[in-house]
């Protein structure tokens, strides 16, 4: 399996991006794909899952209301759409795919077996 993230840049606060990762080789085998963030300095964050069959979304406190996790799954595509960025939010972005989490697990990067390489979102204030 590999994934492929892009769409980050650079934001004034307010702003809004859309980052996206391609999924190929073993996607049926995916139970749930998500995003995850890491600043310099500091561990990395759980952002959004959704589960890759019935849809079921989850996410953290600090971007509910403000992102929306969405998934293509006839194109294996897995989309993460930000509204009202806030310069907190700046950090490399990793999407991630797990063939066997469990919902208690979602916001463990553990439970993920496939990280793409990141890409960066800054914004500015």
């Amino acid at each position: 399996v590999q994934l492929q993230a892009s769409g980050g840049g650079f934001v004034q606060a307010g702003g809004s991006l859309r980052l996206s990762c391609a999924a190929s080789g073993r996607t049926f085998s995916f139970r749930a794909v998500g995003w995850f963030r890491q600043a310099p300095g500091k561990e990395r964050e759980f952002v959004a899952a959704r589960w890759w069959r019935t849809g079921s979304t989850y996410y953290s406190d600090s971007v509910k209301g403000r992102f929306t996790i969405s998934s293509d799954n006839a194109k294996n595509t897995v989309y993460l759409e930000m509204n009202s960025l806030k310069p907190e939010d700046t950090a490399l972005y990793y999407c991630t795919a797990g063939s066997s989490l469990i919902l208690s697990s979602v916001q463990e990067p553990a439970s993920y077996g496939y990280w793409g390489q990141g890409t960066q979102v800054t914004v500015s204030s």
